[in-house]
């Protein structure tokens, strides 16, 4: 926290998330949506409750965290049917076929 002022944690080992003060967003969440825009302008302009300090802030820790943030994301993108197998006991709606 001393060394990305701005960035909090939250949760216990291992599952602690790096997340951005005031946004409510983890680091991983702002870098695969960083990664899907493109840039940053482009992300800014289609979400305008963030501002370009947090985002250039969660990059700066992606640069120096980058193996602990792509796990995040690559287990956010499963794909659904991977998560039925781990997941039996869910319930997906027809939108997530």
């Amino acid at each position: 926290m001393r060394r990305f002022p701005g960035i909090g944690f939250r949760g216990e080992e291992p599952y602690r998330e790096a997340w951005l003060v005031g946004t409510g967003l983890d680091v991983w969440e702002v870098i695969e949506m960083l990664q899907d825009y493109g840039s940053v302008d482009r992300l800014l302009e289609d979400h305008e409750h963030l501002s370009r300090r947090p985002v250039e802030l969660a990059h700066a820790y992606y640069a120096s965290y980058s193996e602990e943030v792509d796990e995040k994301i690559g287990d956010n993108r499963r794909p659904i049917s991977e998560l039925r197998e781990l997941y039996p006991f869910a319930a997906f709606t027809a939108a997530d076929a």
